[in-house]
């Protein structure tokens, strides 16, 4: 089978979002299955779908450091996009198997590709922890079983929906920032209260001081994006056995993204939870 590989430009967090869904939508209709590289302008907070988050942000400090906000249409917990890359893909059910199965060919993947740019990437190995609820902690604050690690700490965060006969995973690589800033966007009450909940699960972490991996702490620099596409699409297809074709988003796809994103650029749908 050949899928698309679409490697798009940085764009702000409604439109990359609509854009996503756009994509699933085409597959829907019978386009073919779809891997999506892409950066953000600015930098950008996505929420989970089902994540708690109306007055536990800073919304005018976010402002102040011209952060934006959208709210994903998959699930999971914040991730601050800022020199990272994020994947999305749209495929039919059962074309990779289960959801689960999915999630974790896709993993499998992304670590053929890191250990091409030399990069230590596993598998997380299973720690017993159930997956994480939606909350305000961070989306790398502690990996767990099947999430992709290197050195013992979380550098792939991902999360999927399955709607309509299609799932779509979106997942975040990190390459400089370490999503330390995302505490700093929380409102002091809602900082206070996260933290008393985390200690009641009492959860150890991984690395002693928790902090999720980087490209640039592994690798000592920042490949070329070029040069990350290539890596992740030759992983991809090493992997997989499928073919990717890279193209660009279809007139169709754009316009459905373009009336997507006045949704996702809505506070109403932003701040709902």
């Amino acid at each position: 089978m050949t899928w698309r590989l679409l490697d798009t430009p940085p764009g702000p967090g409604a439109w990359n979002m609509a854009l996503d869904e756009a994509l699933a939508g085409s597959v829907r209709g019978g386009a073919a299955p779809v891997l999506r590289v892409y950066r953000w302008a600015p930098a950008c907070l996505s929420l989970g779908r089902n994540q708690p988050a109306r007055g536990r942000y800073d919304e005018a400090a976010l402002r102040t450091r011209g952060i934006d906000v959208v709210r994903r249409p998959t699930g999971g917990r914040a991730v601050l996009h800022d020199r990272e890359l994020t994947y999305s893909v749209a495929v039919p059910d059962g074309v990779l198997g289960s959801p689960r199965e999915t999630y974790a060919a896709i993993n499998r993947a992304l670590v053929a590709g890191l250990r091409l740019l030399g990069v230590p990437a596993r598998l997380q190995a299973g720690t017993g922890r159930r997956a994480p609820a939606p909350s305000l902690s961070p989306c790398f604050q502690e990996p767990v079983e099947g999430e992709v690690v290197a050195g013992g700490r979380k550098l792939v965060g991902s999360a999927q929906r399955r709607e309509g006969g299609i799932l779509l995973q979106h997942g975040s690589l990190l390459l400089e920032t370490d999503q330390s800033e995302v505490a700093g966007l929380l409102l002091r009450s809602a900082a206070g209260a996260e933290e008393r909940s985390a200690s009641a699960d009492g959860h150890p972490e991984d690395d002693v001081d928790g902090r999720p991996a980087t490209l640039a702490a592994l690798l000592g620099a920042v490949p070329p994006w070029k040069a990350l596409v290539a890596a992740l699409a030759a992983g991809w297809e090493a992997e997989t056995g499928l073919r990717l074709e890279r193209g660009e988003p279809s007139a169709g796809e754009l316009r459905a993204a373009r009336a997507g994103a006045e949704r996702y650029a809505n506070p109403a749908w932003t701040w709902h939870l």
